[in-house]
């Protein structure tokens, strides 16, 4: 299978480096695929699971917040906000941030505190999902 550079880029780390057959990124408008030649593009990304086909045909997952996928010619980068490998997420730190939003969105805040609680109950859920992942690694 052709490989192609692939990079995960937060403002604290570079968290993912190195060549991959494809990669499956949720965005605004679903899930897409990501594999060697594919057309150039630049989209927003929300919350949710990377899927990394590595090199040598392994599946990896990790936890992405919002940000930016860039599909250019020689490599593909996806920058975010934050990423968490499964075994770095802290399941009852994101079900207490769930269980918060959930309780926030329950309630008659004003509206940019509900669309707060949205994207952070969003999030809490990506991060779950992960972390379910963590068996399969």
């Amino acid at each position: 299978m052709i490989t192609y550079p692939f990079e995960i880029h937060t403002p604290y780390r570079m968290f993912y480096a190195d060549r991959v057959e494809s990669v499956v990124v949720r965005l605004v408008d679903g899930d897409i695929g990501v594999y060697a030649n594919h057309a150039f593009f630049i989209a927003p990304v929300c919350a949710g699971v990377v899927k990394i086909k590595d090199k040598k045909g392994g599946e990896r997952f990790a936890f992405v917040s919002e940000g930016v996928l860039e599909v250019k010619g020689h490599k593909t980068v996806l920058m975010v906000d934050a990423a968490e490998w499964p075994s770095e997420i802290d399941a009852e730190r994101a079900a207490l941030a769930k269980n918060k939003a959930e309780e926030k969105l329950a309630s008659s805040a004003p509206k940019f505190e509900l669309d707060n609680a949205k994207t952070s109950l969003k999030r809490a859920e990506a991060r779950l999902k992960a972390a379910e992942l963590r068996k399969i690694e």
